[in-house]
C-alpha cells in the first residue's frame, strides 16, 4: 500500500506539472516575462524529474538476481540522487542565466493578466499535490519535525515530490511579486530579479535533496523501531542465551539487510541452532516484509561487546567485522 500511495503520488506531481509548463511557456511567450520563463523551466525540470523517479521506483522494485543477490533498491536511491542535480543544472542554472540575461537587458512585461492566471493554475495544482505528499509524510513522522521526518525517511520519492512542490509554491509567490512588481513600477528588472530569486531557491532545494540522497545511496541503517523489534524477536527465542544486537543496513526504500549477533544456549546442537535461524528469518520478515536477507552469527556477549565498542571508537583502520 505504502509503494502503491509513493507511486500515486509521482504520477500526480508528473501529471500536474506537465501541464503547468506547458502553460507557463505558453505565458513566457506572450508576456515576455523573465520569471515566467524561468518557472517553466522549473516545472519542465520537475516534469523530467519525476519521470526519473518512477524510472528508479520501477527498477528498485526487480527482483533479486545473480548479479544483485539483495535486489536493485538502491536504484530509487540514484536516480532521486540524479533528480537533485538536475533540479540544480536545469532548474538554478537556467533560471540565473535568464535573470542576468534579462537584468542586462531588460523587457517590458506585458499581458501580466494571462501570466497571473497561469501562477493561479499552477499553484492549485502544485497545491494539491504538495497536499497529498505532505499527508503522507504527516502520517510517518510522529513526533518528529517535519525536516527530521525527510532526514530520517527511507523513502526518497515522497520526500523529493515534497519538496519540489514546496519550492514550486514559494518560486511561484516570487514570480508573482516579481510580475507585480515590474508592472506597477514599469521597471522589467525587478521581473529578472525574481528570476535570480528562483534560482536561489531551486539551487538550495538540490542541496538538500542531494545531501540527503547521498546518505541513502552510500548506505545508513534501517529505523531503530525495525532494529528493536528484530531484537525483541530473537530475544523471546528459546534457542538463544542472549541477542546481543543487530546491524542492518538500507538497501532502498523497501529492501533491508539485517545481521543479528546471537549467544545461543550451550546445550544445542548444531540442526537445531540452524533450525532456530530459519523461525528466526521467517518471524523477521513476517513482522517486517522489507526485510530482504539475514545473516545470524553464533557470538558471546563478550566478543560483541569487544567488537561494538571498536566500531563506535575513533580507529576505523582497526574497525571489526562483525
Amino acid at each position: 500500500m505504502a509503494k502503491e500511495e509513493s507511486r500515486f503520488i509521482v504520477v500526480m506531481a508528473l501529471a500536474g506539472n506537465l501541464l503547468i509548463a506547458i502553460g507557463k511557456f505558453a505565458a513566457a511567450f506572450f508576456t515576455g516575462s523573465s520569471a515566467m520563463l524561468s518557472e517553466g523551466v522549473h516545472s519542465l525540470a520537475d516534469t523530467a524529474n519525476e519521470l526519473l523517479l518512477l524510472y528508479g521506483m520501477h527498477r528498485a522494485s526487480a527482483a533479486p538476481t545473480v548479479e544483485h543477490p539483495f535486489g536493485q533498491g538502491r536504484e530509487a536511491y540514484f536516480w532521486s540522487f540524479i533528480v537533485a542535480l538536475l533540479i540544480f543544472a536545469l532548474g538554478a542554472g537556467v533560471s540565473l542565466y535568464e535573470g542576468v540575461h534579462r537584468l542586462q537587458a531588460p523587457r517590458a512585461v506585458t499581458h501580466v493578466a494571462a501570466s497571473f492566471a497561469v501562477l493561479a493554475f499552477s499553484f492549485v495544482f502544485e497545491g494539491t499535490s504538495w497536499f497529498f505528499a505532505l499527508r503522507r509524510v504527516r502520517r510517518t513522522k510522529g513526533e518528529r519535525s517535519y525536516i527530521q521526518a525527510i532526514r530520517h525517511s527511507k523513502n526518497p520519492a515522497v520526500f523529493t515530490v515534497l519538496l519540489e512542490d514546496s519550492a514550486a509554491l514559494v518560486g511561484l509567490i516570487i514570480a508573482f511579486a516579481g510580475i507585480v512588481a515590474a508592472s506597477l513600477t514599469g521597471r522589467p528588472e525587478f521581473d529578472a530579479v525574481a528570476s535570480i530569486l528562483i534560482s536561489i531557491l531551486l539551487a538550495a532545494t538540490s542541496f538538500f535533496l542531494a545531501r540527503e540522497t547521498k546518505g541513502l545511496l552510500i548506505g545508513e541503517q534501517a529505523h531503530t523501531r525495525v532494529q528493536a523489534r528484530l531484537l525483541q524477536i530473537a530475544d523471546a527465542s528459546d534457542a538463544i542465551a542472549h541477542a546481543n544486537g543487530i546491524f542492518t543496513a538500507q538497501l532502498g526504500p523497501d529492501h533491508v539487510l539485517a545481521a543479528l549477533s546471537a549467544e545461543f544456549e550451550d546445550h544445542l546442537t548444531t540442526p537445531q541452532i540452524e533450525a532456530c535461524i530459519v523461525d528466526l528469518e521467517n518471524q523477521f520478515r513476517a513482522a517486517h516484509p522489507e526485510i530482504v536477507a539475514v545473516f545470524v552469527k553464533p557470538q558471546t556477549r563478550a566478543t560483541w561487546a569487544e567488537r561494538r565498542a571498536a566500531l563506535e571508537s575513533d580507529a576505523p583502520s582497526d574497525m571489526p567485522s562483525l
